[in-house]
């Protein structure tokens, strides 16, 4: 098997193909549609959830808004799955994906990533009732819940491979893995230390949205790995990966970026930090 080394793919993949077929194909829809359609998982607050008035809400979803804004267009929001919008392949049915994705070598053999927009470590999460457990190297034989398809998940496999960062340590022998929705992962978490989990890997932000609500969970141990977070574009429109960063780089200039990130974060993930 051929090796690709992680700053080959921070060049060939992340940046964008050089070279396409048709120009600017994605741009051309966007504009003649009138809208940017964001694809998102709706169960990751406070980046993308369901309100209390069955809206999608969340940093992601306000930074999409300022995206379409920019570009003179509507924003529409569609929730495909996971696992659907990191398979690639998306065929026109969606324009592009801010929504927190951290860049794997398997996700970049099929998405673009032309730029990084924010960083968030992913930490350690048990019930606040749990003592055992203090940090990963205590996870040995216990049932760990994670996302389904998320980093996390590879965190767990020991696979996940973040091209332009250090190495990830992996203090456990092995876990067994439960992947599942986020929510229910911590709803699971929820019923007490070792009911129907033993702890969850999840995203920091996210946890403290939880924990500040009520969860009666804690984060425990050092952050795991520090998760870069880019924008996703389907591979192959050079001039549309342009286009998006042209467009980010604006809004990061103008302040935008850094007002969405305090009024949903109360810090500035865009300059690194959270």
């Amino acid at each position: 098997m051929k090796f690709y080394s992680a700053a080959g793919l921070v060049l060939a993949g992340f940046i964008g193909t050089a070279a396409s077929a048709f120009a600017g194909p994605t741009l051309d829809r966007v504009t003649k549609a009138g809208e940017l359609v964001n694809v998102v998982d709706n169960s990751y607050p406070p980046f993308s959830y369901i309100n209390e008035n069955n809206e999608v809400v969340g940093f992601d979803i306000d930074i999409a808004k300022a995206v379409a804004d920019r570009l003179g267009v509507k924003l529409r929001i569609e929730t495909p799955g996971w696992e659907t919008i990191v398979g690639g392949k998306w065929q026109g049915r969606w324009d592009i994906c801010i929504c927190s994705m951290t860049p794997t070598e398997q996700r970049a053999q099929v998405l673009d990533f032309p730029l990084e927009y924010y960083r968030s470590p992913a930490v350690l999460v048990v019930n606040k009732d749990e003592k055992a457990i203090q940090s990963a190297a205590d996870l040995d034989g216990k049932r760990v819940g994670v996302g389904t398809g998320s980093t996390y998940e590879a965190y767990l496999d020991k696979s996940i491979v973040i091209p332009g960062t250090k190495p990830i340590d992996f203090p456990f022998k092995s876990v067994i893995k439960v992947p599942t929705d986020e929510t229910v992962a911590f709803q699971d978490l929820a019923l007490g230390a070792g009911v129907r989990l033993d702890a969850v890997v999840a995203n920091l932000a996210t946890t403290k949205e939880r924990i500040d609500a009520g969860a009666p969970v804690k984060i425990v141990g050092k952050p795991l790995y520090g998760e870069p977070n880019w924008i996703a574009l389907d591979k192959g429109d050079a001039e549309w990966n342009a286009k998006v960063v042209e467009t980010i780089n604006a809004l990061k200039a103008d302040g935008t970026l850094k007002a969405i990130s305090t009024k949903w974060l109360g810090a500035d993930v865009t300059a690194g930090d959270f």
